[in-house]
């Protein structure tokens, strides 16, 4: 290895590790923070905590009702997820292998409701929603949660499907296969990785996302997590330590989800980024083709 390589090398990992400690350093600071009493914390937010203060999780469970909260996150996130990635998987599919006429024009419509902000919807779909009862239900956030997880999911099944060589569906076609068996028998367990890396993109963004909810729900029995999380806010005082505990309450489900399935996101995420050099290659090579043949 040259020694431009070994210099290289060094301030690329340089520029990991202080990227991993600008998102582990809050996050640490969080949950030692979640230990100290409000005085504490006010007199000196870095030191660590004499006695750890426990009882600012307890208090934040039962005062803050996270434990119906969650569960409403998990239903409403778990539901989601699944039907996501069921329409997902199915458009996806039909985009980028059987390629109709007006698949690249779908796949324009898809991009297309990924650039609306949803504060551009959230006023008429409130009013929609208070008109047919949705309002207050869980089904009323379900809804827009699968409306707004659909483009991405698309967006980056396509491309995992693209990737699988059409020999193989070319091969179970003339052994009989129909579409829809070609759909489940070739093209999702090969796109495992791609589910695992949307699956996480979907959940993570619906069981932290905050507007929808307080707007669409204002009952205490069907709040989610996030919504839940603002009680310990108020307008005169605020008990941040308290406020910490919840909050790393919150974040516990995702990293674990993430923990248990990270194997298989990284593969995915890196098959993902190998499509692209592959890619970028072939067009290079036809440039290369097309060039010696101009020569000629």
């Amino acid at each position: 290895m040259s020694t431009k390589s070994k210099v290289i090398k060094v301030f690329i990992y340089i520029f990991l590790v202080l990227l991993a400690l600008i998102y582990l350093v809050p996050l640490i600071w969080v949950v030692i923070t979640s230990l100290k009493d409000d005085a504490v914390l006010m007199i000196s937010p870095w030191a660590l905590p004499d006695r750890p203060m426990f009882e600012n999780y307890e208090f934040a469970w039962t005062m803050g009702n996270l434990g119906k909260a969650t569960l409403n996150s998990f239903i409403v996130c778990s539901i989601t997820l699944v039907l996501s990635m069921l329409f997902g998987s199915m458009a996806a599919y039909a985009i980028a292998i059987l390629r109709w006429k007006l698949s690249k024009l779908t796949m324009t419509y898809f991009l297309i409701g990924m650039m609306i902000p949803v504060h551009c919807v959230l006023i008429p779909l409130f009013i929609q929603f208070s008109k047919i009862g949705l309002s207050n239900t869980l089904l009323g956030i379900i809804i827009p949660y699968i409306t707004f997880s659909l483009p991405i999911t698309i967006y980056i099944l396509v491309g995992f499907f693209a990737g699988i060589p059409r020999e193989l569906f070319e091969a179970a076609c003339i052994d009989g296969c129909s579409v829809y068996r070609m759909f489940t028998h070739v093209a999702l367990p090969l796109a495992k990785t791609g589910f695992m890396v949307t699956g996480l993109m979907s959940f993570v963004a619906n069981w932290n996302e905050l507007l929808l909810a307080m707007v669409f729900i204002s009952k205490e029995a069907k709040k989610t997590l996030p919504v839940s999380l603002t009680k310990f806010v108020g307008p005169y005082n605020t008990n941040y330590c308290q406020m910490f505990a919840a909050i790393v309450l919150a974040i516990i489900p995702t990293v674990v989800v993430y923990c248990c399935f990270s194997n298989n996101i990284v593969d995915g995420l890196t098959q993902k980024f190998k499509q692209f050099i592959n890619i970028a290659d072939r067009r290079t090579h036809r440039k290369r083709l097309q060039m010696a043949d101009d020569l000629w």
